[in-house]
This record gives structure tokens, sequence and C-alpha cells, in this order.
């Protein structure tokens, strides 16, 4: 857990990486309801 943590979304963002924990969102995917 942390920043360095690529498995986490808070790495994932400072990584500017997507994977499960942070899925790539796109224009065309609708918000979740």
């Amino acid at each position: 857990m942390g920043k360095g943590d690529r498995r986490s979304r808070r790495g994932k963002i400072w990584r500017h990486s997507f994977g499960k924990s942070r899925p790539q969102r796109k224009k065309s995917v609708p918000a979740k309801q």
C-alpha cells in the first residue's frame, strides 16, 4: 500500500498505469450508477 505499490490504486495513479485496481476510463464507457 502506498505510492510505490504498483498493485494498489494509488500506486497506479502515481505510475500513470492501469489495471484491475484502476481501470482505464474511456469517454465511450458510461459511468456506473
